[in-house]
């Protein structure tokens, strides 16, 4: 898979072919032209992922090459190349859509590194309008979102178990989507057209637990008019999720092993076996291997059901799908609402260094206030004193001061560097480290 593909403008030939040299070394696909002219009347900007222009041209200005592509593809990054005295210029370029501006004579490793960040932005953009149009519809990628490593992962492993009928565990601390793990690998193997029942172990009262999981036959206990079928008997042909499992008594964690087990249930009062054909996942908020050696859970029913074990990432451990899942958020909660969205909203920097302990349900609800307009008074657990260690102060701490920087310098990465006394080349590390975004809607 390509870096990025480039489209590379510049007068001077030798520059053009130490850029397309240079880059295809780093992974680019590159395409050049010293006619500019040439380049916007022959490219076609689906097929690209950021332009780099020349300012300074004989015929068209990198400037017009700028209104050119922004009047057809708003959202493909041009990045501009300027002398000295043309940096004003960049500016208030930057400040008419452009997303970065590089001063000439450049550093290569300076230009793959806004080259990454440019792609990385189309390509988020891309996702985001694609799942905008397949709002419920029923690609796997619409289900569990993000670009990032763990989630692809993710994805692929969901895929591979979907159409395999072994019982599963899926761990993962609260809010990140353990339930849609389990409703994607029912909807996307053989038993999509089976029932889907979702049991939450910690809300069932142990008194009515048998009833309500094996069902009762007429008579078998005092209000008991009429033989009841169970969720387990109900599920038949489907999938049975039992969420929060490490919530089960221990008492009743024997009975349902006898079920995972043999695939058949007792219904209360009766006598008579009935045999169960049902796909058993689990999920848990807590360590069940730790907790079977405490005593707390049953050693044979872990062991049971973690023959195949999904563990689902903690979103502080995929960042780089925060500002993606925000944007979609925000994006659905604005059609809910009916509220008019004339922007994306912007998720503050200091949030983006956040630990979020709530997960994607605590970004949906900040992505969902602030549609409403009353996500202001937000703290997550970046934000709340006594809560953090030290190296997370500072990276919420150095987020917002960068931040701060960027919109101070209308998106310029050059003139931040410059205010926060960092090289160039260690502001843009930062930059992709928090998931800042440069070229982002800023205040002026």
């Amino acid at each position: 898979m390509s870096r990025g593909r480039v489209l590379f403008i510049d007068d001077e030939a030798e520059l053009c072919a130490a850029a397309e040299e240079w880059l295809g070394v780093c992974g680019f696909t590159v395409t050049s032209f010293t006619v500019p002219a040439d380049a916007v009347a022959r490219v076609d900007p689906s097929g690209l992922d950021c332009v780099v222009t020349d300012v300074r041209m004989p015929g068209m200005t990198g400037i017009a090459v700028l209104e050119h592509f922004r009047a057809i593809a708003p959202d493909l990054p041009v990045v501009l190349l300027t002398g000295h005295g043309d940096v004003p210029l960049a500016v208030e370029a930057m400040r008419s859509g452009a997303h970065d501006f590089i001063e000439k004579p450049y550093d290569a490793e300076l230009l793959v590194a806004v080259l990454d960040r440019a792609v990385e932005r189309r390509r988020l953009g891309r996702e985001l309008v694609r799942l905008r149009q397949a709002a419920g519809g029923a690609e796997l990628e619409d289900r569990l979102v993000g670009l990032s490593q763990p989630m692809v992962a993710l994805r692929q492993s969901v895929l591979q178990l979907a159409d395999i009928d072994v019982d599963v565990l899926v761990t993962g601390e609260t809010g990140t989507g353990k339930e849609v793990i389990a409703r994607a690998l029912h909807d996307f193997g053989s038993r999509a057209k089976g029932q889907f029942v979702a049991i939450n172990c910690a809300a069932i009262p142990e008194t009515v637990f048998e009833s309500e999981m094996f069902g009762h036959a007429r008579g078998a206990f005092t209000g008991a008019a009429a033989e009841r079928i169970g969720k387990l008997e109900y599920a038949k042909g489907g999938t049975v999720f039992l969420d929060e499992i490490e919530s089960m008594p221990l008492g009743l964690q024997a009975k349902v092993l006898r079920a995972i087990q043999e695939r058949c249930i007792e219904p209360l009062g009766s006598n008579a076996s009935r045999a169960i054909d049902v796909r058993f996942i689990a999920a848990s908020k807590v360590d069940l291997r730790a907790e079977s050696e405490a005593g707390r859970f049953r050693p044979d029913l872990y062991f049971r059901l973690a023959t195949v074990e999904l563990a689902v990432p903690p979103l502080r451990e995929r960042r780089e799908d925060i500002a993606l899942l925000f944007n979609l958020f925000a994006s659905r909660a604005a059609q809910r609402f009916a509220m008019p969205q004339t922007g994306e909203p912007n998720l503050p920097a200091s949030h983006l260094a956040s630990n979020w302990p709530g997960n994607v349900r605590e970004l949906k609800a900040v992505a969902e206030r602030a549609v409403l307009g009353v996500g202001q008074k937000w703290t997550g657990q970046g934000d709340v004193p006594g809560e953090q260690t030290l190296a997370d102060k500072l990276a919420s701490f150095e987020a917002r001061m960068i931040d701060e920087a960027l919109r101070a310098a209308h998106g310029s990465t050059a003139i931040a560097a410059e205010t926060l006394g960092l090289a160039r080349r260690t502001l843009n590390e930062k930059i992709a480290r928090y998931g800042l975004r440069a070229d982002a809607d800023l205040d002026s």
